[in-house]
């Protein structure tokens, strides 16, 4: 076997393979979004849509209960020392 046969069979199975992970993923896109129509479609998706209409909570905003825990952490911690 040639260098140059041995160069035309490393394309031919380069071009092979990349055509192979192409379509592979081609298939799994076509996949997702079939199913995501689907799920849309059978109303599956109704958390979502109903986490998605309640007002986003404020990053940073400390409840009262985190405060509460955090203060007697605090204090636990001082009273070892």
């Amino acid at each position: 076997m040639t260098i140059l046969q041995m160069l035309q069979q490393s394309a031919i199975l380069t071009v092979l393979g990349m055509t192979v992970v192409f379509v592979f993923l081609w298939i799994m896109i076509l996949c997702v979004n079939g199913t995501g129509k689907l799920i849309r479609r059978m109303g599956m998706d109704k958390d979502i849509q109903e986490s998605q209409k309640s007002p986003p909570k404020k990053a940073g905003a400390v409840t009262p209960e985190v405060v509460s825990a955090i203060s007697a952490a605090v204090t636990e911690f001082r009273k070892g020392e």
